[in-house]
C-alpha cells in the first residue's frame, strides 16, 4: 500500500544493528540455535552463548521520513509500517481486553545477534519472543521474486506485519501454549504462522483507515487490486510446498511447519475480509 500524502513517521522506532560475519561466540552454533527456537520454540541459547551476546548495533536508528520517503526506501517502509501497526494493535488489543506492549525492531545487514541466538540474512525476517524484537534485514525482500512474488510495497507490508502478528501471539500467550515442537500440516506450528498471516490480514483490512494520531491523516491509501495481488502472492511464496518445490525436492506435508502456499493466502484474506480476533483462531478449526 502505499503511505497517505501528508503523513509523516517520526524517528527513533527501528535500531540498526548487525553487518560483516556472526558475531564472535556464537557462529554456527548459534544460527542453529536460532533455527531450532524459531521452529520448535526451545531455547537452546543458553547452552551456545547466544543469549549473553547483546545485539550488535551501530548506535544508530532510522530517522523521521516523510510518507514519499516511506513509499521509496526501505527502511522507512520498516519504520512507517511498524508506526501504523503499532497504532492499529494498540487499539485491537485493549478492546479486547488484553495488555499491549510494542515490540522492539531492529534492521540489520548480514548478521546479527539476538535473544534467540545468532542470526545471518539467510534466516529471512523473525520475530524472537525472549527479546520481542522483529529482525528485518530488508535485502530480503529482492528474494521475493525468487520465489515466484511480485515485489511490491504491500507484500513487503505483508512480511512485517507477519512478524509482528508473532508479537501478539506472545503477549497474548499463543507462543507459550502452543506446541511448535512438531510439524504436519495440521500442527501447533502451522497454526501459528497462519494465525500470524491472518493477522497480518486484519492489519492490512484497516490500515487505510486507521488515522495516525500525530498527523490527523491515515496511514495509507485504499489497497489496489494489483497491491492486494502481491501480498497474497508474497503470502503464496513463502508457503511451505512453494519452497520444497523451489528447492527441488517432493512436496511432503509432513514436514510443514508454516503452512502451505493455499493456507496461507487464504488465512491472510480471512483476516483481511473479516478482520476479528476470533475469525483468526486458528487453533479452533480442523478445517486449516
Amino acid at each position: 500500500m502505499t503511505f497517505q500524502e501528508g503523513g509523516s513517521f517520526g524517528g527513533g522506532r527501528v535500531r540498526k544493528g548487525g553487518g560483516g560475519k556472526v558475531a564472535a561466540g556464537g557462529g554456527a552454533i548459534g544460527i542453529l540455535a536460532l533455527v531450532v527456537y524459531l521452529f520448535t520454540g526451545v531455547d537452546l541459547s543458553g547452552v551456545t552463548g547466544g543469549a549473553q551476546q547483546p545485539t550488535p548495533e551501530t548506535g544508530e536508528t532510522v530517522g523521521a521520513c516523510t510518507a514519499e520517503q516511506a513509499n521509496t526506501d526501505r527502511e522507512c517502509l520498516y519504520s512507517a509500517t511498524l508506526d501504523s501497526l503499532d497504532t492499529f494493535w494498540g487499539a485491537t488489543i485493549p478492546a479486547a481486553g488484553g495488555q499491549f506492549s510494542i515490540p522492539e525492531a531492529v534492521s540489520f545487514n548480514a548478521a546479527v545477534s539476538t535473544g534467540c541466538g545468532n542470526a545471518s540474512s539467510s534466516t529471512g525476517p523473525f520475530y524472537c519472543p525472549p527479546d520481542a524484537t522483529i529482525y528485518v534485514d530488508v535485502s530480503f525482500f529482492d528474494q521475493l521474486a525468487q520465489l515466484g512474488a511480485e515485489d511490491g510495497p504491500l507484500a513487503e507490508q505483508y512480511v512485517i506485519a507477519h512478524e509482528y502478528g508473532h508479537h501478539i501471539q506472545q503477549i497474548t500467550g499463543v507462543m507459550d501454549q502452543a506446541d511448535r515442537q512438531g510439524a504436519g500440516a495440521e500442527s501447533d506450528s502451522v497454526r501459528v504462522e497462519l494465525q500470524a498471516d491472518c493477522y497480518a490480514g486484519m492489519w492490512a483490512g484497516n490500515a487505510a483507515t486507521t488515522v495516525d494520531p500525530d498527523t490527523g491523516v491515515t496511514y495509507l491509501e485504499p489497497i489496489t487490486t494489483a497491491q492486494l495481488q502481491n501480498a497474497l502472492g508474497a503470502a503464496e511464496a513463502v508457503g511451505d510446498d512453494n519452497i520444497q518445490e523451489q528447492s527441488g525436492g517432493g512436496v511432503n506435508p509432513d514436514s510443514w511447519t508454516h503452512g502451505s502456499s493455499e493456507q496461507r493466502e487464504r488465512w491472510f484474506t480471512t483476516g483481511y475480509e473479516q478482520g476479528t480476533l476470533a475469525a483468526c483462531d486458528t487453533f479452533a478449526t480442523d478445517q486449516l
